[in-house]
């Protein structure tokens, strides 16, 4: 493509720069119909004919949320990989693919490095078990080369067995292929170092993601500087397998930065697109919120407890103090709930979006319903028959605390029959009485001679108040997978 045309193009996205205090989201959608536009005359081995009559019909109807969502979901051209030469630093890939890849973008600090810490974190709090599962791919985005040489040295002698076992990656996209770092926009007043870094940045996450895109089923984004709770891979796998047949983009394990993000393989060259498109727009953890509801997820789905935890004292960001902790992080989270797939079903009038299924999430939401009469019911009903060891149920919130159970019971039922209403179990045994809005009941697969198809929360006396069902915890006695 000739200077000129580059010219041209730097231009109009300079002239956009008067759009920088309206929403961002408007902006956002002009600009992406804007790139998609100019990308039907780029000659770059990526569109395909198709491809450049969807990106037409894009461009000559006015921007919409709903419209450039869509578009963006279903260009095919976002989903190959960019043409992008690594240097192996250390490690090869495997052939075969693993569950779970967890990237490290790293450079070089100011003050303090907590690269190596993290590294062993990650392998330290993974059983043998959970590590053939796992692939960690560090891309050491500095271009001092001296100090890349020297980390790579530090990182062999210390984890040369997890290299050899192909469970350790270290990479660099040399410098060559990095867009212009110079003039950049100054959005939101930042200084023009600080542009500079946040958009290196961002150019460090879209070759790393593109880098990891056919590794594993499953990608993890963690910083440089991070401390892992114990067996972090078991409770993102119960996670996961909850939440199947559920439609999500992104999950977070921690609500710090880009820490705990967790992704499909597959959305990983439309998010490395997406980050270099806005690489000099807006910090990475602000894009990542656009390109979530871009692909039709509108809600944040956090987990908690959070998995991962920031541990570096000192930011990457000329070595200013970042004091930053995750509070809902826990050291042992390896007693989470497995909650296998179920179909989630209540007579209880709900309350706006506060639906049935929040209560059985293993992320911070949860169900209210207006108040509940004598006979109303909340159901599980699993997908499959599952033997059940733990039972931990909660109402109430610390915001409305009238807004408990104040009588019912918990039953667990089987012999499933199709009504009207949906599937439902004809045969059910009580386990016990709530207690101020609680109950935990274990030994299940002890006290019944079946395994369960249906736990029915029964509503046992009628109750002016509303009624807030925080959380419904489930645990099985073999893994959710098996």
């Amino acid at each position: 493509m000739s200077t000129k045309f580059h010219l041209l193009v730097w231009k109009s996205l300079d002239k956009m720069r008067c759009l920088r205090k309206r929403s961002t989201i408007p902006f956002l959608g002009f600009l992406i119909t804007f790139l998609l536009f100019l990308n039907l005359y780029i000659e770059d081995g990526y569109v395909l004919e198709g491809d450049k009559r969807q990106l037409r019909e894009a461009s000559v109807h006015p921007p919409s949320s709903e419209r450039y969502a869509h578009t963006f979901r279903d260009l095919s051209n976002f989903s190959g990989t960019i043409n992008v030469t690594y240097r192996y630093l250390a490690g090869t890939p495997l052939n075969r693919k693993k569950f779970l890849t967890i990237g490290l973008s790293s450079v070089k600090r100011k003050r303090g490095n907590y690269l190596l810490e993290t590294i062993k974190s990650i392998f330290d709090q993974s059983s043998y078990e959970e590590l053939k599962e796992i692939v960690v791919v560090v891309h050491l985005a500095d271009f001092d080369l001296v100090w890349c040489e020297n980390v790579v040295q530090e990182i062999t002698r210390k984890f040369a067995h997890h290299i050899i076992a192909g469970r350790l990656l270290v990479i660099q996209a040399p410098e060559e292929f990095y867009p212009s770092l110079d003039g950049l926009k100054r959005n939101y007043n930042d200084p023009e170092d600080r542009v500079r870094f946040r958009s290196k940045q961002n150019v460090d996450y879209a070759f790393l993601l593109n880098f990891c895109t056919n590794l594993s089923h499953f990608y993890m984004m963690l910083e440089d500087d991070v401390r892992c709770s114990r067996n972090f891979l078991t409770a993102l796998k119960k996670v996961i397998t909850s939440r199947e047949g559920s439609y999500w983009v992104m999950m977070e394990f921690s609500k710090l930065g880009y820490i705990g993000k967790l992704y499909h393989s597959r959305d990983l060259p439309r998010l490395a697109h997406f980050l270099l498109m806005f690489y000099q727009e807006m910090p990475c953890d602000w894009l990542l919120i656009h390109f979530r509801g871009l692909l039709a997820q509108k809600d944040v789905i956090r987990f908690k407890p959070s998995l991962f935890q920031h541990m570096g004292y000192y930011s990457s960001y000329k070595g200013v103090e970042n004091k930053l902790k995750d509070d809902d992080f826990e050291e042992d989270s390896i007693d989470i709930p497995d909650n296998p797939p179920a179909g989630i079903y209540t007579n209880i009038n709900v309350f706006e979006n506060y639906d049935a299924t929040k209560a059985y999430s293993t992320v911070d939401e949860y169900f209210w319903g207006k108040p509940p009469s004598t006979g109303d019911f909340f159901v599980i009903v699993f997908n499959k028959s599952t033997k059940i060891s733990k039972i931990r149920i909660a109402t109430g919130s610390d915001e409305r605390q009238s807004d408990f159970l104040h009588h019912g019971a918990l039953e667990v039922g089987e012999k499933l029959v199709g009504t009207k209403k949906g599937k439902q179990c004809s045969s059910y045994i009580t386990l016990g009485e709530f207690k101020n809005g609680n109950i935990e009941v274990q030994d299940v697969d002890h006290k019944i001679s079946f395994d369960v198809e249906c736990v029915r929360i029964v509503v046992t006396a009628s109750q002016k108040e509303w009624l807030i069902i925080r959380s419904i915890s489930l645990w099985t006695t073999q893994p959710p997978s098996q």
